[in-house]
């Protein structure tokens, strides 16, 4: 029976396809009730045309908008997103211009009602197995804050194709092991016993759907436990039925070896530990579950990393299917608590809450500006082209980059301006609308370009994010601030790529151009003080203070005034660019470029001291590079701490190269090489690189020697008047 509702949900995915009536669009979302499911039947397929082309259509109209280049357009509509396509496609086939001819029914629905995360649901609503059912309600954007749930699952196979051996999920209150073995009697009672794999898949998604969690996640959960689970059931023969209400799920592979599948889990969101701590900016050297979990957690897997674990699990599955099970749930453990620790549900929450993206994809810069952009201009009456049109791609200018001046120095002060992209676009009024339209009155661009003075959009945008993420910084919320900071910063490269439906080099250039104008004058104004300025890198400038007592705040407070006041009386325009005073280096290093005399870029160090404890910063230098052995690594690193504290270095030195070459640092060896999404570790012997489980040949100390410590110490000796050879070259042999 079916009575009237208004509920406010989050929405958790979105899906269409084509139905016999039309095209449907399915939205899932959590409400404080339950689990919810939109039904919008009937639906229509729609692409814009200049008004002179001909195509065919179910029905066309005339519509009150027009191109970038003031051409009126008319909308066509589609009984069905494939009747669509064809007809794109006959377009194309005759040089026809099509119009957003490539954005999806579902993603065009809730766009163009603003919905990013929040939703207000109004109409008929029925519930079913605890899901509330709409049919074709009225939706509208709202603020919403969820709650969600989340599962952990982890599977362990015989071989990494299956057939699964163990599967194991885990819940902040509840953990489970499903385990293919005969029962023992001193089993833990979270552990149960099945005598084959198809009853305990069975029992494995039976629980999932008991559980009922809004979010799934695990380690490579979806390239490795999705898939497999998925061909496993398939070839039992069982529904893969995850989702909710009993909905199958399934796993669409990419043709993009490099790129992850895409899971499709009705109702529910997948969440890749791996991918989402990259998303949200977490860097690690390797992004094995034990490397993040050692670094974060402090405690790793139960089976250590160099171990054969195929080999491994057998063997427990054989011996001890108990130890197994421990190992498995483990795992899942791990992820849960690695979420907790990084607030990743929280950073996809706030991420979906400001670009309308899924929870779960991964990367969509462009879909996010697509989905912010494109309802905004529909309402001042323009609409769009195609994603793939043919446009004439020209490359913009990088970050300006200051020569360096190299050297060992006391007290260099850094500044950097505050997200200096986004506050050049908002300053200078840049925007994709208001080049095409930019007025009486504009604001001159590079490369012939000007920009409307008046209501441009994305300078709106970029106002709204930075007024929310002061607000989140003042409310201690790390995932929205960290959420909005993202996407600020990724406005700049969306319009500097031709993936982008919006781009046109001038756009980028505009940006880069100005960037380079606003270092060289904080340059000047530096130097006008009497202060040397020894490098300077797209938004941060590098200063040398020995021995001058200016307040750094002072002086950074003083020249974003004085930019200020020169950009109101140059151009009308009220500055939103600010330099901050950023650290002050005790010590600093500006190192040379290896084999040369000038001063390299992107590369330096420096000692700050914070509430009386020093830390090193590292930039660019080998120490930071995980193409370098972990001992050259730690090498430069401890040399340069020590070449800043004043403390002796030369005596170490001899006993490192001392202890390489006696093979006592062997375990710091290992190169991590990287091809695609598969990391190899690589040893240098005397017959050549080799992995180090299957070395065949001796390791090569002396290589080590010449091309790893050698080259990490001379970036910091020649400026103590030393040199590796000096210290600890081929005379340590004597020793």
């Amino acid at each position: 029976m079916s009575e009237p509702r208004r509920i406010e949900a989050f929405l958790l995915s979105r899906e269409w396809r084509d139905a016999d009536d039309g095209v449907e669009v399915v939205l899932w979302g959590r409400a404080d009730r339950g689990a919810v499911r939109v039904r919008l039947t009937r639906q229509e397929a729609v692409m814009f045309v200049p008004r002179d082309v001909f195509a065919h259509a179910a029905r066309r109209s005339p519509r009150p908008l027009a191109t970038f280049d003031g051409r009126a357009v008319d909308a066509l509509y589609f009984r069905s997103q494939r009747a669509l396509v064809t007809e794109r496609d006959r377009l194309r086939a005759e040089l026809k211009e099509t119009l957003e001819s490539d954005v999806k029914p579902s993603d065009r629905y809730v766009m163009e009602r603003f919905v990013t995360s929040g939703m207000s649901i109004e109409g008929l609503c029925r519930e079913v197995r605890g899901v509330l059912h709409f049919e074709n309600p009225r939706i509208k954007t709202a603020e919403v804050t969820p709650t969600l749930s989340i599962l952990s699952l982890d599977i362990e196979t015989d071989d990494f194709d299956g057939p699964v051996l163990s599967a194991a999920l885990a819940t902040p209150t509840t953990e489970r092991v499903f385990l293919r073995a005969p029962p023992a009697a001193n089993a833990p009672p979270h552990v149960s016993f099945f005598p084959d794999e198809r009853t305990l898949l069975r029992a494995f998604f039976d629980a999932i759907a008991r559980l009922d969690p809004d979010v799934l996640c695990g380690w490579n959960v979806v390239d490795f436990d999705l898939t497999v689970l998925e061909a496993r059931a398939r070839a039992l023969g069982l529904p893969f039925a995850i989702g909710r209400a009993g909905e199958r799920a399934r796993v669409i592979a990419s043709s993009n070896p490099n790129r992850a599948a895409i899971p499709r889990v009705p109702g529910r969101v997948v969440l890749d530990g791996i991918a989402t701590l990259r998303s949200a900016t977490h860097h690690f050297e390797r992004y094995s579950l034990e490397h993040v979990a050692q670094e974060l957690l402090g405690r790793g897997k139960k089976i250590a990393e160099s171990t054969d674990p195929v080999a491994e699990i057998r063997r427990m599955h054989r011996e001890d299917p108990l130890a197994l099970a421990a190992y498995n749930l483990e795992d899942c453990r791990l992820v849960l608590d690695i979420f907790e620790k990084t607030d990743l549900v929280g950073f996809a929450v706030e991420r979906e809450r400001l670009t309308g993206l899924p929870m779960d994809r991964q990367g969509g810069s462009v879909a996010a500006f697509d989905h912010l952009y494109l309802p905004r201009i529909h309402r001042r009456g323009f609409v769009a082209r195609d994603v793939d049109s043919e446009i004439d791609v020209q490359p913009s200018p990088g970050g300006h980059v200051l020569d360096s001046v190299p050297g060992l120095y006391e007290d260099v002060l850094s500044f950097d301006f505050r997200s200096l992209y986004p506050s050049i676009i908002r300053t200078f009024r840049i925007d994709p609308l208001g080049l095409a339209q930019p007025g009486a009155d504009p604001v001159p661009g590079e490369e012939g370009a000007t920009f409307a003075r008046e209501g441009p959009i994305l300078p709106e945008l970029i106002a709204s994010l930075h007024e929310a993420r002061l607000h989140a910084i003042a409310t201690k919320n790390a995932a929205l601030s960290r959420a909005i900071k993202i996407l600020m910063n990724s406005f700049y490269g969306v319009l500097g790529t031709p993936g982008c439906r919006f781009f046109d080099p001038r756009l980028p250039t505009s940006i880069t151009r100005r960037g380079h104008e606003i270092i060289a004058r904080a340059r000047t104004f530096f130097e006008d003080q009497g202060l040397q300025v020894i490098y300077g890198d797209t938004d941060s400038l590098f200063v040398a203070a020995k021995g001058r007592a200016e307040d750094p705040k002072t002086l950074a407070a003083t020249f974003t005034q004085t930019l200020a006041d020169e950009i109101a009386a140059t151009h009308r325009l009220t500055s939103h660019l600010e330099l901050r005073f950023d650290a002050h280096y005790t010590r600093f290093l500006m190192p040379t470029t290896r084999g040369a005399d000038r001063g390299s870029k992107k590369r330096y160090a420096g000692l700050v001291v914070d509430a009386g404890t020093p830390r090193l910063v590292l930039k660019g230098l080998e120490a930071v590079r995980r193409d370098w052995s972990p001992l050259a690594r730690r090498v430069q690193a401890e040399l340069l701490r020590r070449v800043f504290q004043d403390e002796p270095f030369e005596e170490w030195l001899r006993e490192v190269t001392r202890d390489l070459r006696e093979g006592r640092l062997d375990e710091e060896l290992v190169f991590r090489k990287r091809e695609g999404r598969e990391v190899t570790d690589l040893v240098m012997t005397t017959a050549g690189l080799q992995p180090p489980s299957a070395r065949t040949a001796a390791i090569d100390h002396e290589h080590y020697v010449e091309k790893q410590l050698a080259p990490v110490c001379d970036v910091v000796l020649p400026f103590v008047g030393s040199s590796y050879a000096r210290i600890a070259g081929a005379q340590t042999s004597m020793f």
